[in-house]
């Protein structure tokens, strides 16, 4: 796992022992809230990443904050699609306009792209 993401589930973590303690909540009463054993509480208040992110979701919902669920991967934010998105674009980019010469040409086919009627 990168260390980025294993410090942002630490600090995620800490956030949720915080909003256990600000409401006076036991570790013992806060798991069974959850729906988790007292082990693994701890182990969410540490931001382990093997905990079950369904643990973590109903956490999310007791503080109220379940409804920023489905933000974690909406499309709009979903940066390497939109990395994607841009280099195919590019790919794709806008020719330049043919030049006077293959317009010529292209208007008035024949022998050598001369115009018609010319000798």
């Amino acid at each position: 796992m990168p260390p980025a993401v294993l410090a942002l589930l630490r600090e995620f973590g800490e956030n949720l022992a915080v909003a256990r303690k600000r409401r006076l909540e036991s570790r013992k009463a806060w798991a069974v809230r959850i729906g988790v054993s007292e082990p693994t509480l701890m182990r969410m208040e540490r931001g382990d990443p093997s905990v079950a992110f369904g643990a973590y979701a109903s956490a999310l919902w007791l503080i109220g904050r379940s409804q920023a669920i489905p933000e974690l991967a909406a499309p709009q934010h979903d940066q390497g699609a939109l990395e994607s998105a841009v280099r195919a674009a590019k790919a794709r980019a806008v020719r330049k306009p043919a030049s006077i010469e293959a317009r010529l040409k292209n208007a008035f086919p024949g022998p050598a792209g001369k115009a018609r009627g010319s000798s």
